[in-house]
């Protein structure tokens, strides 16, 4: 939605429940929303009334079932230390590294 970022979002859904909840809080005058959020939501009902339907979740479709355990390292050191100085990311892949370490 314009003007709604990802931050705000979580911030809306956290207070207001769900997006209906949120819509409701639009038309709430004692509800906790900027005058620039309440504007930008408002506008963006119709957007919200096709939403749903539009970018619905699929929820019926077999996954396999995933290894979510972090890795302890790089698979090829030498290859992130590359990509690591060929991008410039310093302390950032440091922290990255560190963090992976057992």
């Amino acid at each position: 939605m314009p003007g709604i970022g990802e931050k705000t979002a979580a911030k809306l859904l956290a207070e207001f429940g769900d997006l209906a909840g949120i819509m409701a809080a639009v038309d709430d005058p004692k509800a906790k929303l900027t005058p620039s959020q309440r504007k930008r939501l408002d506008e963006s009902r119709p957007y919200v009334a096709v939403a749903p339907k539009v970018v619905r979740v699929a929820d019926d479709v077999p996954l396999p079932d995933v290894d979510t355990t972090l890795p302890r390292g790089p698979r090829d050191p030498a290859a992130v230390e590359e990509l690591g100085a060929r991008w410039g990311l310093g302390g950032s892949l440091k922290r990255l590294l560190t963090t992976l370490a057992p």
